[in-house]
């Protein structure tokens, strides 16, 4: 039985000095009113133009981000590998949706592509949709409503973007990570990965879809895409998460009028992800999984399906996935117990990840027990390697 308690483990590769950093910053995170007044102050700062890289740099950047580029990223990239914990690193860059920046974004998504063949400890790269066109393109589009010539032109060249990161993955044997987005625009990107999944996933997953388990139509979802790949015969690549936009996703059902997309409560959301997993694993001959997620439960769950149904730990149709410089304990202990583990690894200069930053920030503050139990684990090996001494 996998021991999410043993913080012998889960920081072996942690210096005193680390955990100290990470204390200190994790006690900071469990007081909103901390938080609350450094966002607030932080995005002054950016808005005015003051650097603030200085202070943000040795703590939460630190402690979240991987570096401001993908060859700064390689020393945290190897850390983690050298614990057999494979990175995916992403950009982290948000904001804007005119052609330069979407420009841009599309040609780092390329580059990563690329950087990952090349890196032996890089497992997937990975895009977010959204950074490939403008947002009300795309929410129009998702949602059937006629576009301009110009807005068509927009889209036309999303649908290129989109479809030229699934094709250079597939040359170059590189798994692609599609993010998933809010409601409004997901519907357009499901039938968009979904296409890919069919032209590129004969063999093996290449192209991985994501699903938000969050909304109570994920699961039906789930078997359509069981349906499709025997049809088609592909390997649909899935990502399973809770989901990222809760209270943005209710606020805009009940001001558009529109059926809630989301569960009931989180008992219906945890419910909903175990079975997907169940479903995944039961049918697992036309299914990849990557298991994004920090609940522990869940995580065992998969380990214990994995062994009901005689499939090796280290398979490769199965990954374990955390962001990095969270749920240590977690990762740490899956790897030790030989299966396989990738960590989120963002990347941005600090200017540009600061929105990153900010809901890491405000998502442990707010998820009941994340702080508490992050700080509670690091507070235990601290007192620990005190009594081995």
């Amino acid at each position: 039985m996998i021991n999410f308690k043993n913080t012998e483990i889960a920081f072996r590769s942690k210096s005193n000095a680390d955990l100290r950093r990470a204390q200190i910053l994790f006690s900071a995170m469990g007081k909103r009113w901390i938080v609350q007044g450094g966002k607030h102050m932080s995005l002054f700062a950016s808005a005015i133009h003051f650097p603030i890289g200085w202070a943000l740099k040795p703590t939460i950047y630190r402690q979240f981000v991987g570096g401001e580029n993908l060859q700064e990223c390689t020393a945290v990239a190897k850390s983690l590998k050298d614990s057999g914990i494979w990175s995916i690193f992403d950009n982290s860059v948000e904001g804007g949706g005119k052609e330069e920046f979407t420009q841009a974004n599309f040609e780092e998504a390329i580059r990563s592509i690329i950087f990952t063949k090349e890196q032996e400890c890089v497992a997937y790269s990975v895009f977010k949709p959204t950074a490939l066109a403008p947002a009300d393109v795309l929410e129009k589009a998702s949602e059937g409503n006629p576009l301009t010539t110009e807005e068509q032109q927009i889209y036309s060249r999303f649908v290129e973007r989109f479809d030229a990161l699934c094709k250079k993955a597939f040359e170059m044997d590189v798994r692609i990570l599609v993010d998933a987005e809010e409601y409004c625009y997901q519907a357009e990107i499901d039938r968009l990965t979904k296409e890919a999944m069919r032209k590129y996933n004969q063999k093996r997953a290449i192209v991985f879809t994501t699903l938000q388990m969050y909304r109570h139509d994920r699961m039906p979802y789930l078997e359509h895409l069981y349906e499709d790949a025997t049809k088609n015969n592909y390997i649909a690549g899935v990502k399973f998460v809770r989901g990222a936009y809760m209270e943005r996703e209710r606020a805009r059902a009940k001001r558009m009028g529109y059926l809630d997309p989301i569960c009931p409560n989180k008992q219906a959301t945890d419910d909903n992800y175990n079975a997907a997993l169940h479903y995944s694993i039961d049918n697992i001959e036309r299914f990849e999984i990557f298991n994004g997620t920090h609940n522990e439960k869940s995580n065992l769950l998969l380990a214990s399906l994995l062994e009901d149904k005689g499939i090796a730990k280290d398979d490769q149709r199965v990954f374990f996935a955390q962001l990095y410089g969270m749920s240590d304990n977690i990762s740490y202990n899956l790897s030790d117990a030989g299966y396989n583990v990738a960590k989120y690894v963002p990347y941005a200069p600090v200017k540009d990840v600061l929105p990153y930053l900010i809901r890491r920030a405000e998502e442990n503050t707010a998820i009941a027990g994340q702080t508490s139990r992050e700080l509670e684990l690091i507070n235990s090996e601290i007192k620990r390697r005190k009594n081995a001494q």
